[in-house]
């Protein structure tokens, strides 16, 4: 067994009552109405010994008379206490799992680039779903539970042992086996909770691949296929409920049996020499009401294990997320405005997730308002390059200056705002256009000023004769728009921006030829007082750039102007005549 398994829940569980701090008031009413609830119970089982002694003995006749009242406040009084412990309980177990969702998707969102790499998202959407689900049981119906039906059984072995505690000392025979029983399933659901948080991911990772590929499906007839593989992780997650229910059920049955047997006992007992003599008929219904009673919260509390124990589970996979390391922005020099020099000085970088280097002894420099164009084959390093300006990544070796220092030296969020990124992997989000457009910084910008961008972004001529123009909602990743739509937008929203540096990976790719010429045209105006970056495709976009880098295999292996590399019929000559010869 992992040493995991053995793990105490009580530190995940003392960190998670740590937020409720906040919650403190509604927390203290929550166990007030516990506590009120097991002590009506308490006391409305102390009424029996009473009750046969001296009311149906005739010894006291009010005791009787008054017993109609006396059931209906203690029902009423439950019923108080119940909903003020559920609801005040379920209050502060939503504020919790409000409070850890925000911490998780805030967590998230300051992760490395290089974290996303090595995770699909299909579990990382599981934790903020699925586990926060998990917690919200543990930390609400589960602590009512717990400490409402834990307070009930100390409340009737009080009584019992108030009672008589020779008939009492039964229960303490076994006790401790039910105790080693609960504690032996409990480590059981932890282990079934792990593999059912991992089973869970895989079911959202599946859901999520097909709905992203859904015309890959359709085109390829890949139903049966993506079928198959959504039968084969929701059958592991049958497969894994169908455990923790087995578990579950087997304990429950055992504990009722042990603890039944504790019934059986007491009837063993009472039949000893002198015990009959010790004590009266009352006490004794009252001593084997209260052991009736333990019956309920003993079986409520062995099913609530599993309940816990995925909350339990779920927690610890929600705080190794929380306690992972995030982006590291090591940079304290502050950056209001770059001049634009920019350069790479002998760098090499290997993404995490691979063994072969990205990147080698790359070097080179541009200054302001110049623009540096690369290409090359697929895979050969153009976007890497990207990705190291805006620091998604750190480099390995070498260095990399903007304005002469380091980049790592830079506060990461006045670097970032810097560059001007426009990729051809293009994300809008579920809002309006003018929103898109303006995206996280809707109050820094006037209405003219959003349309002026898309205007030079040749965006305004598609919007403007929208239903509701830039205030029309544009679905999940821009679903509403084509993709020559999408790519003004982002184009907009990074001219926009009016940073000194830009970006362009690939930028007018899912332009037509006509949208093309006008967005070079902007993009040519938008260079003069900046420091442009071009990786291109179509090497028809970069003939103009002051400099073009031909990259393979991670190696600079030409540079020059567009004739002089013509001329040098190397990498680039070869990869124009491809792309000419293939139109």
């Amino acid at each position: 067994m992992s040493q995991d398994a053995h793990t105490s829940s009580w530190p995940i569980l003392k960190r998670l009552l740590g937020y409720v701090k906040d919650r403190k008031l509604g927390l203290l009413a929550a166990v007030i109405g516990m506590v009120g609830y097991a002590a009506v119970n308490t006391i409305f089982i102390s009424v029996l010994k009473p009750l046969i002694d001296d009311g149906f003995t005739g010894q006291d006749p009010a005791m009787l008379q008054g017993m109609p009242v006396y059931i209906l406040g203690m029902f009423f009084l439950m019923g108080l206490f119940s909903f003020l412990s559920s609801f005040c309980m379920a209050w502060v177990g939503n504020h919790v799992v409000l409070s850890l969702q925000q911490e998780v998707f805030g967590k998230l969102m300051n992760m490395p680039v290089a974290f996303f790499d090595r995770h699909n998202s299909g579990t990382l959407l599981s934790k903020v779903t699925y586990d926060a689900s998990q917690v919200s049981s543990a930390a609400s119906s589960t602590l009512v539970t717990l400490v409402r039906e834990g307070a009930t059984v100390i409340g009737l072995l009080v009584l019992m042992f108030y009672y008589s505690w020779q008939l009492s000392l039964v229960f303490f025979v076994v006790g401790p086996v039910v105790g080693v029983m609960i504690a032996v399933i409990s480590r059981r659901f932890r282990r079934l909770s792990r593999g059912m948080q991992d089973a869970m991911g895989d079911i959202t990772s599946s859901t999520e691949q097909m709905l992203k590929g859904h015309k890959e499906v359709l085109m390829f007839n890949g139903q049966k296929v993506e079928s198959g593989r959504f039968h084969k992780v929701s059958n592991t997650v049958r497969q894994q409920n169908m455990k923790m229910v087995a578990t579950n059920a087997i304990g429950t049955s055992l504990v009722q049996l042990i603890a039944s047997s504790a019934l059986a006992a007491l009837f063993v007992v009472i039949n000893f020499d002198g015990m009959l003599d010790k004590i009266t008929p009352g006490t004794f219904i009252a001593v084997l009401g209260a052991m009736f009673m333990l019956m309920r919260p003993l079986k409520s509390l062995t099913q609530l294990n599993a309940s816990y124990q995925r909350g339990i589970s779920a927690c610890q996979s929600l705080f190794s997320l929380l306690d992972s390391d995030g982006e590291r922005d090591t940079g304290t020099r502050p950056l209001k405005r770059a001049t634009g020099t920019l350069e790479f000085d002998q760098v090499g970088f290997t993404y995490p997730t691979k063994e072969t280097a990205a990147l080698k002894e790359v070097s080179f420099s541009l200054t302001p308002g110049k623009t540096i164009a690369l290409v090359g084959r697929s895979g050969s390093g153009k976007s890497t390059i990207a990705s190291l300006l805006t620091r998604f990544y750190d480099i390995d070796e070498g260095e990399i200056r903007l304005d002469g220092v380091d980049l790592r030296e830079y506060k990461l969020s006045d670097l970032r705002r810097q560059f001007a990124l426009v990729s051809q992997q293009v994300h809008l989000f579920n809002d309006t256009i003018a929103n898109n457009i303006a995206y996280a910084a809707e109050g820094e910008y006037s209405r003219e000023q959003i349309i002026a961008a898309a205007k030079v972004a040749y965006a305004d001529e598609f919007i403007s004769k929208l239903e509701q123009g830039y205030d029309t909602i544009i679905g999940e990743n821009g679903a509403s728009l084509s993709g020559g739509q999408r790519q003004r937008v982002a184009i907009a929203r990074a001219l926009l921006r009016d940073a000194p540096l830009l970006i362009l990976d690939e930028a007018t790719s899912a332009l037509d030829t006509e949208s093309e010429r006008h967005i070079q045209a902007a993009l040519d105006a938008l260079r003069k007082d900046r420091t442009a970056l071009v990786i291109a495709h179509r090497l028809s976009t970069i003939e103009n750039a002051d400099e073009i880098l031909v990259i393979d295999e991670g190696r600079v292996v030409e540079r020059g102007s567009h004739l002089e590399l013509l001329a040098q019929e190397g990498v680039y000559a070869q990869l124009r005549s491809i792309q000419y010869g293939e139109k």
